[in-house]
């Protein structure tokens, strides 16, 4: 695919100007596109936050942290490896959590007042459904909602932010093949 129809931001080309500073890859990944956008319409102050995110996919995880980066935030990514999660976590500002684990992230862990972007898509068992299961995030919202000052509900909150980024990347795409 031709870096000007790479709506998903995912070509070596973009993900390497998203890598340098100074430079702007055309299309932002849509995921974390999603994430930072939702972080600054809700007000929360990237430039000089602790963030930490858990993960580092080459579809969330890394261009997330990349993207904090290039917003002044200092930036910590976790993965299976890292030692003190919990305590890791709970110097955050803003969490990023992206690492397909059901309810992994406990409400104790969150610094209180942070702001947490639950990527995590996961079914639990839920006998009360019809379908047998109801979709969770990364994050056990019910915890972490009594601690965060700002919290991405699963569904409903990073999955419908991926679709609008995808539709802005779009119309750039064809803005871009047709000025």
């Amino acid at each position: 695919v031709s870096i000007e129809k790479d709506v998903d931001g995912f070509s070596p080309i973009n993900i390497g100007r998203l890598a340098q500073k100074g430079r702007e890859p055309l299309f932002v990944p849509c995921t974390p596109f999603g994430c930072i956008y939702l972080l600054e319409k809700v007000g929360v102050k990237i430039e000089g936050a602790n963030a930490v995110v858990l993960g580092r996919s080459n579809i969330v995880g890394m261009p997330a942290a990349l993207l904090l980066i290039g917003k002044n935030a200092t930036v910590t990514v976790c993965h299976s490896r890292t030692k003190d999660l919990p305590g890791v976590v709970r110097n955050a500002d803003i969490l990023i959590a992206a690492i397909g684990k059901t309810e992994f992230v406990r409400g104790d862990w969150i610094k209180p007042g942070a702001a947490v972007i639950d990527v995590g898509i996961n079914s639990k068992p839920d006998a009360t459904k019809k379908s047998g299961y109801r979709l969770v995030g990364d994050v056990n919202f019910e915890e972490a909602k009594e601690v965060a000052g700002f919290i991405t509900p699963v569904p409903g909150g990073v999955g419908p932010m991926t679709i609008a980024m995808l539709m802005r990347n779009t119309l750039r795409a064809a803005e871009i093949q047709d000025p």
